[in-house]
């Protein structure tokens, strides 16, 4: 299997394994007879479970190998998969998520890990900007095709299609030659203090978390699109589908443009357009303040847009910084990304006068905060120059 490929099915893990489930919950609730906050702790569990195992897989294939922990985290992942679809109540299938989610770290965690390990240079870039493509189309794809499974069969066919997928990936895995050739030592102690390792490169450590903030105003958008355009608006299901794909089409259509368009332009460049670009679509929807739904989308698709053609340049910059450990950094990245995520969830869930708003200051705290990691780190960090290394890998 193309490396580019199994990295792809990879990143679709979490996506998949969340947003197809999603037209599932009110049948569930019928079905069961709860009400949608016990329905929804099969979200909110699986989120917990996959954050906190994010920060084990990365470290376990520094040790082990990559190939191992993918191919058991795989494996949990199947596991999960078909216990959620024999779940005959929520406390089961909350049980279930959660070996779930342990398997979907793994492929989360592994798939920017193996990136570093099979490409250098724009090669990496490339493929970290399909891979952005990838984790922008699962969202606007999948819960499309959940809903029209739901149609034709049960709920439990869901679960068990996303199954079928992982055994693809492991497939995929078992073919992959080992890419990792020097591995850490020691035991479990030892391993986990990697961390300690990885996090005192003031390089990696300081651009990881300010790059981390230009997710903000994308989860905040996802938390907020449906009070700001059903509640604020009055817009029905459908017309809210549309504005909310065309913001995930904006992401991806940033991501595909990073892909081919970056190996023309210098690196740090392209990051100071991206993040000015970002910050002023954030001072347009403060200023344009939510009048009418097009004054929300179109600002939004320009920040969309921006976070998604800067992310595959800044997870590039961001892992030339480390040589070694490098499950844990990419650990590391991904929890940070995700825990930055939920707080932005979390803000705009507050009583807010206008959210819309606050959409706009997360857009501008999302491009200051990098800005001001790249001048701190301007002089100190490692800048590559996009030389393909094509001997690593084949895509």
């Amino acid at each position: 299997m193309p490396n580019l490929i199994l990295l792809s099915l990879l990143a679709a893990f979490p996506p998949l394994s969340t947003d197809m489930y999603l037209p599932a919950i009110p049948t569930l609730q019928q079905e069961w007879g709860i009400p949608l906050t016990e329905a929804n702790l099969s979200l909110v569990i699986y989120f917990l479970a996959f954050s906190l195992c994010l920060l084990i897989h990365g470290p376990l294939s520094d040790r082990f190998g990559r190939r191992p922990v993918l191919l058991w985290g795989i494996l949990t992942f199947i596991a999960g998969c078909l216990l959620c679809a024999m779940s005959t109540s929520i406390v089961f299938l909350v049980a279930a998520r959660i070996i779930q989610a342990a398997g979907a770290a793994a492929a989360a965690a592994l798939a920017l890990a193996l990136s570093k390990d099979l490409y250098d240079g724009i090669e990496r870039q490339k493929i970290l900007g399909y891979i952005g493509v990838i984790m922008a189309f699962c969202p606007m794809l999948a819960p499309s095709v959940g809903g029209l499974m739901l149609k034709f069969a049960s709920w439990r066919w869901i679960f068990a299609s996303q199954a079928v997928m992982a055994v693809i990936a492991f497939y995929g895995v078992l073919r992959l030659k080992e890419p990792l050739e020097e591995f850490t030592s020691g035991g479990f102690l030892a391993v986990a203090g990697r961390y300690v390792a990885v996090c005192r490169n003031g390089r990696f450590s300081t651009l990881a978390l300010a790059f981390a903030f230009i997710i903000f105003p994308h989860f905040g958008y996802i938390g907020s699109s449906p009070e700001i355009y059903i509640n604020g608006f009055g817009l029905s299901e459908q017309a809210f589908g549309l504005y909310f794909g065309a913001n995930a089409f904006g992401f991806m259509l940033g991501s595909l443009a990073c892909t081919r368009f970056g190996g023309y332009f210098n690196p740090m460049h392209m990051l100071y357009f991206t993040l000015f670009s970002l910050l002023g679509s954030g001072v347009a929807l403060f200023l344009l303040g939510g009048a009418t739904p097009l004054s929300v989308a179109i600002p939004m698709f320009a920040i969309s847009f921006s976070v998604g053609f800067s992310r595959p340049v800044s997870n590039n910059m961001i892992l030339d910084q480390v040589d070694t450990d490098i499950g844990a950094a990419s650990s590391i990245m991904t929890f940070e990304i995700f825990l930055v995520g939920a707080v932005s969830m979390e803000i705009v869930a507050m009583e807010w006068a206008s959210k819309v708003v606050v959409l706009s200051i997360l857009a501008v705290i999302a491009a200051v905060v990098p800005l001001v990691g790249l001048l701190f780190m301007r002089s100190r960090m490692r800048v590559g120059h996009g030389t393909p290394a094509p001997n690593k890998a084949g895509n």
